[in-house]
This record gives structure tokens, sequence and C-alpha cells, in this order.
């Protein structure tokens, strides 16, 4: 009885799960073949173009094959690809779509494109769209799952769009957005990233203050050593930049007053539920057109 049990215990997992594939022979189940056994990128986005004009697992072929294609420094082909099938996908995949063409409007510098579709992201969410009128949603990361707050995805937009802000040297905005998403849901990298808008801004004693913030662990995340790292970095940078007593760099862009006034609008909704049943935005939907400005 004990041989059957050690048997039955070392027999291998099947093919599909040892490597990680979803099991079949479609053509989706043939180019995660190629992509992660055979590891030939180039050959898996052509397979993961059959398995869409099949119509089979579009949003995942669609998904995976724009990622690749990043990878292979194929970004402009795969923000291309995205926009022309997306609607071929279900209204569940357009969440995970938007974050893929965010990323690759990044890695292409479209910083427009980029910061237009951070803020539909806000207005999305601000409508209930997103974390369907819940106060948390399931995400996913590296394969792993875990539950996000309404307040944690705004901050982590907020803070995606603060740095494209900055990419475009609009210091004023990204600040304000910085400071936005500090309020909503602090931590020491956004933190770091304030820090360097106001020395951009030439306002290097309010970047010192949030800088020691950080280093004297007054913030989330403080105890990261990338943080710490940069926090001193940048402190160290601020000594040279008060003793040249240099002006204030980058643009005079101002932020778009309509947009902010949408933030202050929504941040104020965080507040006790007057109902279970009722969403964090509930009084939000007035004000949507000034968030998608």
């Amino acid at each position: 009885m004990s041989q059957r049990k050690s048997e039955k215990q070392e027999t291998p997992p099947p093919y599909h799960v040892l490597h990680k594939l979803p099991p079949g022979d479609s053509p989706y189940v043939r180019a995660k073949h190629v992509q992660l056994v055979e590891k030939n990128p180039d050959a898996a986005i052509g397979l993961f173009w059959k398995a869409i004009n099949a119509r089979d697992r579009v949003d995942s072929a669609l998904k995976d094959m724009a990622v690749i294609m990043k990878q292979q420094d194929r970004a402009e082909e795969a923000i291309e690809a995205v926009r022309s099938f997306r609607h071929l996908c279900s209204k569940q995949a357009q969440e995970s779509l938007d974050n893929v063409l965010i990323d690759l409007y990044k890695k292409c510098g479209r910083l427009d494109e980029q910061i237009a579709l951070l803020k539909q992201k806000l207005w999305m969410i601000c409508q209930g769209e997103v974390f369907s009128k819940k106060p948390t949603k399931t995400a996913r990361s590296h394969g792993k799952k875990f539950q996000v707050t309404v307040k944690q995805e705004t901050s982590r937009i907020l803070g995606n769009l603060g740095w494209a802000y900055m990419q475009q040297g609009n210091f004023v905005a990204a600040e304000v957005v910085y400071r936005k998403a500090q309020i909503i849901d602090p931590d020491a990298n956004k933190a770091c990233n304030l820090s360097l808008c106001l020395i951009k801004l030439g306002r290097n004693m309010e970047a010192r203050s949030i800088l020691l913030d950080v280093l004297q662990g007054e913030l989330p995340g403080s105890d990261d050593p990338k943080a710490r790292t940069r926090a001193e970095e940048l402190l160290q940078g601020l000594e040279p930049l008060e003793a040249s007593s240099l002006q204030p760099t980058g643009s005079a862009q101002r932020v778009d007053d309509a947009f902010i006034e949408g933030l202050d609008l929504l941040m104020n909704q965080w507040a006790p539920l007057r109902s279970k049943r009722l969403p964090i935005f509930e009084e939000i939907s007035p004000f949507r057109d000034q968030l998608a400005c």
C-alpha cells in the first residue's frame, strides 16, 4: 500500500501544468507553447495573430501578443494591434488592455496619449466602472492575485500621471497631481518624485522637508532601500543647487483647472458611506466631464 502511495506521489504533473500552459490544442495554446516552451517570440507573435483571427481566446491572445511585441521593440506595432482589435475582446478585458496601452505609450514616448488614457481611467473609477461599485477589486501581478482598494488604484494612476507630466517638463501639473496622490495614499516613492518636481520649480526648502520625512521613516515605504537611496541622492544634490541659486527649470505650463477641480471633488467622496450599497463615488457623476478633460 505504501509503495502505491509513493508511486502516485512520484507521478509527474501533466505537461501543460509543468510548463504553465493552458490545456488543449487550439491556436492560442500552440502560441503559448512556442512562447513559453520553445521561447521563440517572433514565431509566437505570428501564432497569436492566428489565434486572434480564429477568435480563439482573443482577450488573452491580444494582450499576450502586445506584451511580446513590446519586449521585441515593436511597441508602435503593438499599439496599432490593440487599437484595431480590442473591439473583439470582452468588456472585462478592456481595463487590462488600457493598462497595456499605457505601458506602450510610455515606451514610445507618446505622452499626450498616455496622459489622456490615465485621465480616462480616473473617470472610469469615478463612475464605478472599474470596481463595479465595490470598495476593492482583484488585481494580478507576476501571476499572483491580490486585493486593491479604490484609494490605492486612484493613487497609483495619479502617480503615473504625475510622472508623465514630469516627462513633458510640466512640473506645475506634476506637483499638483503628486500632492493629490500623497493625500489619498502616501508612499516614499511618490514623495521622492514630488521632491524632484519642487527642485525643478526652485522650491528646495519644501523638497528638503519631504526628503527628510522619507529618511526619517515618516512615510509608508520609507524602509525600502531603493526609496531611501533615491531620497539621499536627491538631498545630496540639493546642496550644490542651493549654493548656485539656480532658477526654476521646466515649462511654464499650468495645470488644467477643471481637471484639478474634478480631482478635488473625487477626493471629497472618501467619507463614511451612508449605506453599504452605495458606491464610494456615489455623488461624483455630475462632474465626470471635468475628470475627462
